[in-house]
């Protein structure tokens, strides 16, 4: 059988052209309606499904070039302790660091950026739940300070998206000390005078829910976005009582005066610009001076 794959099988694709290599994930599947989308159709859609209207997870880098116009920079920031306590479950702690870091290619769960929103100043923060789920650790809270005190530095308002499952179990005591960190953080914004709105994406859970995330001057959510504390399985055995359609929903928690809004993908960065205009409205243009009156003429002496 050699013949058919050194001879007759070269000679038949050359025939009729070798194999082209196609592209993988060409077509993404809604995972709410199972509907199958071109990927070009999904990313002019905004990652968000045309049948059903299920706004996807995305990356936080994405979520930052949706947010902000053309030409928007990215922070570094500071580095965390990486694994202060020496934690070890199944696997080392630093494993999984170092795993979702190369993955991502982030250092941390957070970037933070700063540009303009349609010619709005803005520094904004975007959370990355595929970095070990969004979890808040000390880097972090670090991403949040240090936005914060840029937001301050530029007189900009502080935008910040979360998806994140809560505070990172493996730092301990740690994580759970971001949590009082970044309300002070926030705090400092808001006594600057700026705005600070917060965007509640799917998901949005436990510590950072508890924390800065239920904060902002404004709250907004995307649609069908998953918003609580804890987890709805673990509040109907502790009420035990059957929660109602749709609880921690951003549409059922807009409903009960949670959020403010909840705003579509493609007209988030609209309304992101109209808050801000109407939160931090232009500086009125200086007064022009007034020319003072010549003085009266002298009469001449006689």
């Amino acid at each position: 059988m050699n013949w058919i794959s050194d001879w007759a099988l070269p000679k038949i694709q050359t025939l009729f052209g070798a194999k082209r290599d196609v592209p993988e994930n060409l077509w993404i599947k809604c995972p709410h309606c199972g509907e199958m989308i071109f990927h070009q159709d999904l990313e002019r859609n905004l990652h968000v499904c045309p049948k059903c209207g299920h706004h996807m997870r995305i990356e936080a880098a994405r979520r930052l070039d949706y947010t902000f116009d053309p030409g928007w920079q990215r922070i570094e920031l500071p580095r965390a302790p990486a694994d202060p306590l020496r934690f070890r479950d199944q696997r080392r702690y630093g494993d999984r660091l170092r795993e979702a870091q190369q993955k991502s290619g982030m250092d941390d769960a957070i970037a933070v950026a700063h540009g303009m929103i349609e010619g709005h100043p803005a520094v904004a923060a975007a959370f990355e739940f595929s970095f070990m789920g969004g979890s808040m650790g000390a880097g972090v809270g670090e991403g949040i300070v240090t936005a914060a005190r840029l937001a301050v530095l530029q007189d900009a308002p502080l935008i910040v998206f979360t998806a994140s499952g809560g505070a990172r179990m493996q730092e301990g005591a740690v994580s759970l000390m971001q949590m009082p960190r970044t309300v002070i953080a926030t705090r400092m914004v808001k006594e600057a005078g700026l705005p600070f709105i917060v965007v509640l994406c799917d998901p949005t859970t436990g510590g950072v829910t508890a924390s800065f995330a239920m904060l902002g001057d404004i709250q907004i959510a995307e649609p069908g976005a998953l918003i609580g504390f804890a987890g709805a399985r673990v509040i109907e055995q502790t009420v035990r009582e059957k929660l109602p359609e749709g609880f921690q929903r951003a549409e059922y928690l807009l409903e009960h005066g949670i959020l403010d809004m909840v705003v579509r993908r493609q007209e988030m960065r609209a309304t992101l610009a109209r808050l801000i205009g109407f939160l931090r409205p232009p500086a009125p243009a200086p007064l022009a001076e007034e020319v003072a009156p010549p003085p009266p003429p002298v009469p001449a002496a006689e």
